[in-house]
């Protein structure tokens, strides 16, 4: 395999890298590399000896630690090894885009969702932005189904937290919940303690799926909260 720094280098697009920057506020680390292609290069890593990669290659840039997200959620082993590299993960998540791809990345979570939903529990209480946004966005990506749905909106319910990131993921995940199960998150949107920002953005974000007609936009508009 090419060494993964000059495998980045080969792929940077500048023009990608200033379009990037514009959409990830706080963050400067940022080369150039389209995520396709980091899914392509986390791939390679995984052929090849990718513990060496995840224990002891120093990742500084946006992309290699894009890159350390992409290869756990490659890995074949034991989900107590995986799950130990999560935690090693987490606290370098510092923008919506590495959460948000590192979360698509874990499909390992559909062989065993009751382990992993418990295993998310821990982050419900976090004060961390990024913590907080990752627990939200696997909920998003694994668990809107009947088996989970109330529990995510009792979780929902209890978390005192400001911050945009993670405001903006219990909007989208309500609305994803909404698809799918309108009259169980239509309840819980009646009576529920959402601050009045997150509760409209969930409105707005209902209101912009394609799966709802008109005439429901139009109600759905009225209920927003003044």
């Amino acid at each position: 395999m090419k060494n993964i720094k000059q495998l980045i280098n080969d792929n940077i697009d500048t023009k990608y890298r200033d379009f990037s920057l514009k959409l990830l506020p706080n963050v400067n680390n940022v080369l150039g590399v389209r995520i396709p292609v980091l899914r392509k290069i986390a791939k390679e890593i995984s052929k090849d000896n990718y513990f060496e990669f995840l224990d002891n290659y120093e990742k500084k840039s946006f992309e290699e630690i894009m890159l350390e997200g992409l290869v756990i959620g490659n890995l074949k082993c034991s989900k107590e090894i995986i799950v130990s590299y999560i935690d090693r993960f987490i606290p370098k998540i510092n923008n919506w885009s590495i959460c948000d791809a590192f979360c698509a990345s874990l499909k390992i979570v559909n062989t065993d969702k009751d382990y992993f939903f418990n295993y998310l529990l821990k982050f419900k209480k976090s004060k961390k932005e990024f913590e907080l946004r990752f627990m939200l966005v696997m909920f998003l990506d694994y668990y809107i189904d009947k088996k989970y749905i109330n529990k995510i909106f009792k979780i929902i319910d209890n978390i005192k937290n400001s911050d945009y990131y993670v405001k903006m993921a219990i909007a989208w995940l309500l609305s994803m919940c909404y698809i799918k199960y309108k009259e169980e998150t239509f309840e819980f949107l009646k009576n529920c303690n959402l601050d009045n920002w997150t509760y409209n953005k969930t409105i707005q974000k209902i209101i912009e799926s394609r799966q709802i007609d008109h005439k429901e936009k139009e109600f759905l508009k009225k209920i927003k909260r003044k």
